[in-house]
């Protein structure tokens, strides 16, 4: 069963490490992530940012029983088990499989993963227009028709990461 937890983020590696110990190695932990790239000094910088924020996805049949996770709670790095997990078992096993079916060979999600709206408001992650805001003007099969500022251009929405804003 799917659990989803809140931990904290400097102490993820303790957190796994003792839940492993605490239950056992077949823990399955799932954290979907995409890759930024920003420029820091003229220097382009990759970073990974998890998109649930601190929050993360762990499956162990031990999390059916309630009272288990009451025991867990308390394991250095938690800060609590999300309430509701028992029940939403259907969309949880959804969403992870949409995002590992847009993942690429480095575990990290593509544009796939993003539902395109046009006239919507969106902000580059990479790529020479990093942190640049655009509206998305037209989608086509391969390349999405966008504007910024004054400027309008094509370009294929699978090179580049955008977000919506």
């Amino acid at each position: 069963m799917w659990a989803i937890i809140k931990y904290e983020k400097k102490l993820f590696e303790t957190f796994k490490k003792e839940l492993k110990k605490k239950i056992d190695n077949k823990v399955q932990f799932y954290r979907p992530k995409i890759l930024l790239q920003k420029y820091n000094r003229n220097k382009l910088i990759n970073k990974e940012l998890d998109i649930l924020g601190d929050y993360i996805f762990c499956h162990h049949d031990n999390f059916e029983n309630s009272k288990n996770i009451s025991l867990y709670k308390y394991i250095k790095g938690i800060k609590y088990f999300l309430s509701g997990h028992q029940e939403s078992q259907k969309e949880i096993k959804i969403f992870i499989e949409i995002c590992k079916k847009n993942e690429d060979q480095k575990g990290n999600l593509n544009m796939n993963f993003y539902q395109l709206i046009l006239d919507k408001k969106y902000k580059f992650l990479n790529g020479p227009f990093v942190e640049k805001i655009f509206n998305i003007t037209s989608i086509q099969k391969e390349k999405i028709g966008i504007t910024i500022g004054n400027i309008k251009t094509n370009i294929k929405y699978n090179k580049y990461l955008f977000s919506p804003i």
